[in-house]
């Protein structure tokens, strides 16, 4: 076992860790939601895990770990974890990118048919005990649109390529090149948003929160879209312009949005989306699967045996770009 522990931070009231005890039989940890818990610790950590802490403890205990070597954060979203200090250190920064994926993956292609084949409808008048027959629609040879075609972009891509959906990817820094993806029909570069979102019949954003993607689809973006358009939102609330997109969703410029994320969270109560009929709302959960917090301790262990080995780290930051 290693002599230097790992500080684990984590949330008020959550310190049950999964996998802990193989976590234990691996290194010293130590636990905690305070800096002072972690104080007589953090001289000697070489290694953070901030498991679900908050970015101020992040913070206050970084400035404490004068050897911290690596950082590991459990989320993919990194606006929790990137401070100046940080930003300005040697320190390597991971994240859980790509985890939590293929559950994302699942429920973007849920939200696509809940809107396809009017489910709310559905549901509505099997509650009523309403027979009533409407017309549905197919998603095969619609077209899907990614904004941030990264891990889970390719989730996405993925399964709607399977139900025959012509799928289109906007990335940063993008060439012309598919480079062998046969998801995808047609990639796009950031200053070709408005001409992807024009084509696309579902926009799947899944954008980290950066100065850069923050409000990146406004009232311009709506207005480019199409009017049977579904915006589904699976990275994070603030890259969308809440209010352009309640004001689209009331005045039908767009068919409707499904939401993963917002600009606060819990969404407050009396909000507008929870009573729009175009609205599908999901409170931050579509990757909560029974084995989520499992799998983020199984990447970080894997990430551990790499760090000890000196194997290069996966899910590394650009800590000035955000991503």
């Amino acid at each position: 076992m290693n002599n230097s522990p790992i500080l684990v931070l984590t949330s008020p009231g959550e310190n049950d860790l999964p996998l802990s005890a193989e976590l234990r039989s691996r290194v010293a940890i130590v636990t905690g939601d305070a800096a002072a818990n972690l104080a007589k610790a953090a001289p000697d950590a070489e290694i953070i895990l901030n498991w679900s802490g908050s970015l101020a403890l992040l913070r206050d205990v970084f400035l404490t770990s004068r050897r911290v070597r690596w950082i590991h954060s459990r989320s993919a979203g990194l606006e929790q974890v990137l401070f100046p200090e940080l930003v300005a250190s040697d320190v390597v920064l991971t994240n859980g990118s790509g985890v939590f994926s293929p559950s994302l993956g699942e429920f973007a292609l849920a939200a696509i048919l809940y809107f396809a084949k009017d489910l709310r409808r559905m549901v509505r008048n099997q509650i009523a005990g309403v027979w009533e027959q409407f017309d549905i629609t197919m998603i095969s040879g619609q077209t899907l649109g990614i904004v941030g075609y990264g891990s889970i972009g390719r989730e996405v891509a993925t399964r709607a390529r399977a139900l025959g959906m012509r799928v289109l990817g906007l990335r940063r820094g993008a060439s012309k090149s598919l480079d062998g993806d046969s998801s995808l029909d047609q990639i796009y570069g950031p200053g070709q948003l408005s001409e992807m979102l024009s084509l696309s019949d579902y926009v799947v954003i899944t954008l980290p929160l950066t100065e850069q993607t923050r409000g990146i689809i406004g009232e311009a973006e709506f207005a480019a879209m199409k009017k049977n358009a579904v915006v589904i939102n699976l990275g994070r609330g603030p890259t969308v312009d809440e209010q352009a997109m309640i004001n689209a969703l009331s005045e039908r410029k767009i068919r409707g949005a499904a939401l993963d994320v917002f600009d606060h969270e819990p969404l407050p109560q009396g909000h507008p989306l929870y009573s729009m009929e175009n609205v599908l709302l999901s409170p931050h959960c579509a990757d909560h699967t029974p084995d989520w917090l499992d799998n983020a301790m199984r990447f970080f262990l894997d990430q551990l045996e790499r760090f000890n080995s000196g194997e290069p780290l996966l899910n590394v930051v650009n800590k000035a770009m955000g991503y």
